[in-house]
């Protein structure tokens, strides 16, 4: 049977699910930082999930009105000063992934201090993905090594990404049936599961469902067996 060692979730519907109680969108969001923590001590109490990457905030998504952006800033500094603790009594790294030079100073010194003071951990790895795109990510890697006197390789490419690490499962919440511009490399053999749970009220029951189908598949990445 098949081991998710490595699941990335794409947390989609935290504004729908507030819009729909007559909230403000914002609470969506709050609603979902709460799902992150359970997800994640869920993951990291299961023995075969090394890596739980979860996309945060991605380059698109300064798009939203700029009161959203900046409640979503300072939820994320909230959250991971918060969160410390626990990474560090459950034994989580913290390693994030995306351009961070867009973030302020604040913000940047925090996700720094949490990604060091993590880095001793070896349980399970938990990567937020802020200010990630796949596109953004493929094209600062190819940049880092354009200059390489040898012809570029598909491990070389890897090694030059944000996320080294291949996905086994993607599951997207929200109802909606796209990848979004998150961890195309990474996910070219990744079995994907799309659901229509809005991520607050996405369980860690609906996430052992998941696990269970994925662990029936027949996994071939091109070959017959």
């Amino acid at each position: 049977m098949n081991n998710a060692t490595h699941i990335a979730i794409i947390m989609d519907g935290n504004g729908r699910w507030a819009e729909l109680q007559d909230m403000k969108r914002v609470k969506g969001h709050e609603a979902g930082a709460n799902v992150v923590r359970e997800i994640t001590t869920y993951c990291s109490n299961h023995k075969d999930i090394e890596r739980l990457t979860l996309y945060a905030f991605s380059t698109e998504n300064w798009k939203r009105p700029r009161l959203e952006v900046e409640f979503l800033m300072k939820l994320l500094e909230r959250y991971l000063k918060k969160e410390l603790p626990e990474y560090l009594k459950n034994n989580i790294r913290f390693e994030p992934i995306g351009d961070l030079r867009a973030f302020s100073k604040s913000l940047q010194k925090t996700i720094s201090d949490v990604k060091e003071k993590t880095t001793h951990c070896d349980g399970l790895v938990q990567s937020l993905a802020l200010n990630y795109g796949s596109q953004d990510e493929i094209l600062r890697g190819v940049n880092k090594i354009k200059n390489c006197e040898y012809d570029i390789t598909q491990e070389m490419l890897s090694n030059a990404l944000d996320c080294k690490h291949n996905v086994d499962l993607l599951i997207r919440t929200g109802g909606d049936h796209r990848l979004s511009n998150f961890l195309l490399w990474q996910s070219a053999y990744a079995e994907l599961f799309f659901c229509d749970t809005l991520f607050p009220d996405f369980t860690t029951n609906e996430l052992e469902k998941i696990l269970k189908k994925f662990k029936k598949i027949e996994r071939r990445f091109g070959g017959l067996k």
